[in-house]
């Protein structure tokens, strides 16, 4: 484990508020996944297929979606070009692999990622049914 790992892990288990007198100290709880995918619209899809194919990017890279610790709200979205690792889980959309590392699935899995291209929007955009609260520029959310 790396030390940005550990130090997201240190992030989100700060963020979690946890009452030490529910939960016993032998025992870990999981949150169930509820097998709800990580989508990109057709939008995003395109987008992402355009920024591999403008800069030559190498065919074994993927599009990673995470968390990290930050933001106005706690947490906020990363996205970017990346190799799969054996921990990811991997969500195809319009012909473009998605790829979430198993421990971040809980707090992304259900998301749409859109790529609206309008006067009055224009970038990636995450539409999160795990977020209780997301922060006015859209990139940041918490739990």
């Amino acid at each position: 484990m790396t030390n940005q790992d550990e130090n997201l892990d240190d992030i989100i288990s700060s963020l979690i508020d946890v009452d030490e007198e529910e939960t016993s100290p032998n025992k870990e709880e999981k949150q169930e996944l509820t097998g709800e995918p990580v989508t990109l619209t057709e939008r995003a899809s395109k987008q992402v297929k355009t920024i591999i194919e403008k800069e030559g990017l190498d065919d074994n890279l993927f599009l990673r979606v995470a968390v990290e610790g930050g933001g106005c709200s706690g947490l906020s979205y990363k996205l970017g070009l990346d190799y799969r690792t054996e921990d990811d889980v991997v969500f195809e959309n319009y012909g473009v692999e998605v790829i979430v590392a198993s421990k971040h699935l809980m707090y992304l899995e259900g998301i749409e990622i859109d790529y609206p291209d309008g006067l009055d929007a224009r970038g990636f955009t995450f539409d999160n049914p795990n977020s209780v609260e997301d922060c006015g520029c859209g990139t940041s959310f918490s739990i």
